[in-house]
């Protein structure tokens, strides 16, 4: 179990240090801001969604590893997908950190978003984790109505 904690470490780190996705968005027409009090994380998620589909999406701001990692692993992960898949993978995430969902078998479509599994065991740092991904489903689910 030791190795899976450390790999997922590594890529926690790794799109810590990742920047690809950390920049405002030209041409965005999604901007949500999330503020987590707790901890002082603080971004803004912005997507550009055409016919409903996010075709790219970014995010700015600082916060704690966690914060930025998750943030990132996040827009990695609907970046082309429907607002529709892009919801469920949200609540999927959130499923996982709030362990409704625990099978690996359900979690793999997470991608590196399954590094932040064991998160919640630290419940100090689950609102670090699940921040972009609130304020994700938040824009989301106003753009859908």
């Amino acid at each position: 179990m030791e190795n899976m904690n450390e790999l997922y470490s590594d890529i926690i780190l790794e799109h810590n240090q990742c920047q690809e996705n950390k920049h405002p968005l030209d041409g965005a027409n999604l901007s949500e801001h999330g503020h987590n009090p707790s901890c002082g994380d603080d971004i803004t998620l912005q997507a550009d969604i055409q016919d409903g589909v996010i075709k790219d999406a970014a995010y700015t701001g600082h916060g704690c590893a966690i914060s930025q990692a998750s943030a990132d692993i996040m827009i990695d992960l609907i970046k082309g997908k429907t607002v529709e898949e892009a919801l469920r993978l949200v609540n999927l995430f959130l499923e996982m950190i709030k362990r409704e969902v625990t099978d690996d078998d359900k979690l793999e479509e997470l991608e590196d978003a399954i590094a932040l599994k064991n998160i919640s065991n630290m419940p100090a740092r689950v609102k670090c984790a699940v921040l972009a991904w609130h304020t994700l489903k938040d824009a989301l689910e106003r753009e859908e109505k």
